[in-house]
């Protein structure tokens, strides 16, 4: 596909929507395109996560041990968290269907972060807003178990 069909991708991604365009041009040029058939897996569990990855088409079984799960779709970003901290992976990505993703190392989005620093404030609010409202659920939670 060419660069401007994975800016509009990427555009339509919640949080790298935040990133304004020039960041997402650079982001594109550097995604690597990866193909999975049914079954495949994408990461598993506990595995270093150096990466996130787009869905560009078909869909992903997202499950831990715990026994949590969910499916990621097209448009959907797997992985946010490791395109800027070092972790684990927390839970296993297998695919659904044929389907393809974009790949994002972290070292990439964070050359991106570097050389954009509007974008990167943007997505520090975003981040900090989600922790916000986290923080709050979870404190209305603790004060009903009291």
């Amino acid at each position: 596909m060419a660069i401007e069909d994975d800016i509009a991708l990427f555009s339509r991604v919640p949080t790298l929507s935040l990133l304004g365009s020039a960041a997402l041009q650079v982001l594109a040029i550097g995604a690597e395109q990866r193909d999975y058939g049914f079954g495949a897996r994408l990461f598993a569990q506990g595995e270093p996560a150096d990466s996130g990855f787009i869905v560009r088409h078909g869909s992903f079984r997202v499950a831990s041990d715990d026994g949590s799960e969910a499916v990621a779709g097209q448009n959907a970003l797997i992985g946010e968290m490791a395109l800027v901290v070092t972790m684990a992976r927390p839970a296993t990505a297998t695919a659904l269907e044929e389907s393809s993703v974009l790949r994002i190392s972290r070292s990439l989005f964070q050359r991106v972060l570097e050389s954009h620093p509007d974008a990167a404030m943007r997505l520090r609010d975003e981040f900090a807003a989600r922790s916000n409202v986290a923080s709050g659920a979870m404190a209305r939670v603790g004060a009903t178990l009291r």
